[in-house]
Formats: C-alpha cells, sequence, structure tokens
C-alpha cells in the first residue's frame, strides 16, 4: 500500500545556504507528525514547500498519489496554521470560520452547517457573534484551528501553533488538539521547537538539524533511543559522559570514563573504541548512604531546583563526572536527600544510552 504523502529527496538552497538537505519520509493517512529541531534548522522552510509557497530545489512531494510539482498553493489539498493564527479582526468568530468556504463559493446552508459544527467540534458553539479581540489566546487559537479545517483538507500544516499561549493553557490545548485530529482524522504535520509539545501531541516525530532529518520514530523511542548526540541533548534533559570501550564482561561492557562503567550495547562496539554514554536524569538514583550497586559513585551535591513533583539536583562524582539527577518527590526513602552535600548515586547499566561517532 502505497504511503499517503511522499517526501522524497526534497532539498532548498537560498544561493549558498542549504536550508532543507535532502529530507525524505512518508506519512501514512490520520497521522499527527511533528518536526522538531531549534530555530533555523528548516522545518518551517519544509512546511512551505509542502504548502506550495515555496518550490524545492530538487525532489519532489506526493499527496495522495497526486505529485504536488505544479499544483498552485490554492488547489492543493493542503491547508495551513500560522502562528500568529492571522484572525480577521473586524469579522466575527462565525465569519471568520466561514470565510474560506464563502471563497468557494459553497451554497449558504452548507456553509451554515459546517461553521455549527466546526464550533462544536473546538466548544465554541456560543461565541460565533464575539470579535477575536474580546477572546483569550486558547479561543483565539480554535478559532483559527476551526477556519484551516473548515475546508476538509488532506493535509493540515500547524506552524507552531501553541507557541502565544501560557504553559498551563498549552498543556491544556495539546490534549484537544489531539482529540480533534482523532475525530477527524485529518492528516496533521506540527512544526515545533518544543519537545515536550512533540512528544505530547505526535504519533511520531522527525527531528531536524542544520536543514537534515536526523531521526524519525515514535516519541518513546526518540526519547530513549536517539541516534544522535544532537537528538539526545535536545529531547529532554541528559548527561553526557566521554568513554573508551575496554572489554567485554557477560553481557556487560566495561566502559573507561571518569570511573568504570558498566553498560549494555550491542555485539559492534570493540575495545578502544571512544564512546559517549547518555543518562537521563530521572535513570539516576541519589541515596545518603551506599548502597554497594553497579554503577554507583560518591558525589558532591553541588546544585539542587524544586520542581514541584520532583527535585533536580547537579552533583560531581570522581574526576569531576558532573551528572543531573532527577528525584520524584513521591520516593519517600529519598526525601531527605536535598538537605544532604554529599552523597551516592548509581544507576543500571541498561539506562545507558551509548553513542558513537
Amino acid at each position: 500500500m502505497d504511503p499517503f504523502i511522499r517526501i522524497q529527496n526534497i532539498s532548498k538552497r537560498f544561493g549558498k545556504l542549504s536550508a532543507v538537505d535532502n529530507v525524505s519520509f512518508n506519512l501514512e493517512r490520520g497521522e499527527l507528525f511533528s518536526l522538531l529541531g531549534p530555530s533555523g534548522c528548516g522545518k518551517t522552510t519544509l512546511l512551505r514547500i509542502l504548502a506550495g509557497f515555496e518550490k524545492p530545489t530538487e525532489g519532489y512531494i506526493e499527496i495522495d498519489g497526486q505529485d504536488m510539482a505544479n499544483v498552485d498553493p490554492a488547489d492543493r489539498p493542503v491547508n495551513i496554521m500560522f502562528q500568529s493564527y492571522a484572525l480577521f479582526p473586524h469579522m466575527s468568530v462565525s465569519n471568520n470560520i466561514a470565510y474560506g468556504l464563502k471563497r468557494a463559493s459553497l451554497p449558504a446552508d452548507e456553509i451554515k452547517v459546517r461553521v455549527e459544527e466546526l464550533q462544536r467540534l473546538v466548544h465554541l458553539t456560543e461565541m460565533g457573534e464575539r470579535k477575536p479581540s474580546t477572546l483569550s489566546g486558547g479561543q483565539r487559537q480554535r478559532v483559527a484551528l476551526a477556519r484551516a479545517l473548515a475546508r476538509r483538507p488532506k493535509l493540515l500544516l500547524l506552524d507552531e501553533p501553541l507557541a502565544a499561549l501560557d504553559k498551563k493553557l498549552r498543556s491544556e490545548t495539546q490534549f484537544e488538539l489531539v482529540n480533534i485530529q482523532e475525530k477527524l482524522g485529518t492528516t496533521f504535520i506540527v512544526v515545533t521547537h518544543d519537545q515536550e509539545e512533540a512528544m505530547t501531541l505526535s504519533t511520531r516525530i522527525g527531528v531536524m538539524d542544520n536543514g537534515k532529518l536526523v531521526q524519525t520514530a515514535i516519541p518513546n523511542e526518540i526519547y530513549e533511543q536517539p541516534v544522535t548526540r544532537f537528538v539526545a541533548d535536545f529531547v529532554g534533559e541528559i548527561s553526557f559522559l566521554e568513554a573508551t570501550v575496554k572489554e567485554r564482561i557477560g553481557k556487560h561492557w566495561l566502559m573507561d570514563a571518569a570511573a568504570p562503567i558498566h553498560a549494555i550495547g550491542d555485539k559492534n562496539l570493540k575495545s578502544g573504541m571512544k564512546v559517549s554514554l547518555a543518562i537521563r536524569p530521572e535513570k539516576i538514583t541519589l541515596t545518603p548512604q551506599s548502597t554497594g550497586s553497579l554503577n554507583e559513585f560518591p558525589v558532591d551535591i553541588e546544585d539542587l531546583a524544586f520542581y514541584g513533583a520532583g527535585t533536580q539536583y547537579k552533583v560531581i562524582g570522581p574526576d569531576g563526572m558532573k551528572l543531573k539527577v532527577y528525584q520524584s518527590h513521591n520516593q519517600p526513602s529519598q526525601a531527605n536527600s536535598k538537605k544532604l552535600e554529599k552523597g551516592f548515586v548509581h544507576f543500571l547499566p541498561e539506562s545507558i544510552i551509548i553513542l558513537q561517532g
């Protein structure tokens, strides 16, 4: 079965600058896919190519079996929701939603039915006559979403759709957006620099760096099995230790780092190989006394930050080894560790991500 959307070897150059560099991936119908990466990595340029606002220097795009090479933006089965929302301030909520339908010359009765359906979908049923200036940020975001969905596009592109919202409202709206997408079954591509947003929204994530798509996977795999140091560092908190592979001992590899570390890695590792060891803060346990565990080291507690649900520590171990440690407050045995100046950390061999190259 052919993919619903095929993006093949897309590159876009502006003079000597390569904004998008040989990007390829496929999407199935009904996916909610996020393009994640820092500012300037090429994700918005790729979105504009999909919408038809930019012509690729190389490569091609197919949507539902149709080559988009010579299809104008207005004729593509695509709509885009911009970060600014771009609502018409002089129009009511209902007229903002209906704008594209009127431009398409749909019958008035059909427009009325479709606008009412969309207002119910985005929970704005009682606000049809209000102007955008009287709405909250979250309500304006939902008007913009309803307007983008009004013409029933096969693909909806969302450029930083929640960036203008405060943290709490953004978290609530993420779940609303997923629910709406699941009800409609429309394929969404979301551009975001917010890793938490991408993790919450997406069926899959594509991480971009300097115009390249460096990893495409489900959210859990992106977090737990990053393929490059960039992905590991960009998605969530993490600590890195430089190491040399020493030898294999049973199912473990012994790593020569600031202190001896046991890790689990594939059979492609070889003695003498230089690697980076990465570990997430929540995978490390901090205790007042030694427990005799594998990969345990004495540490000095350099700093801490209270986050409500837990506390994050910066600790220094043997030979200046620096680690971030996150301790959830639902662990009573660790409750007093925030008062410590010294302690011990330990972590499981399988918690370590081994990055080569």
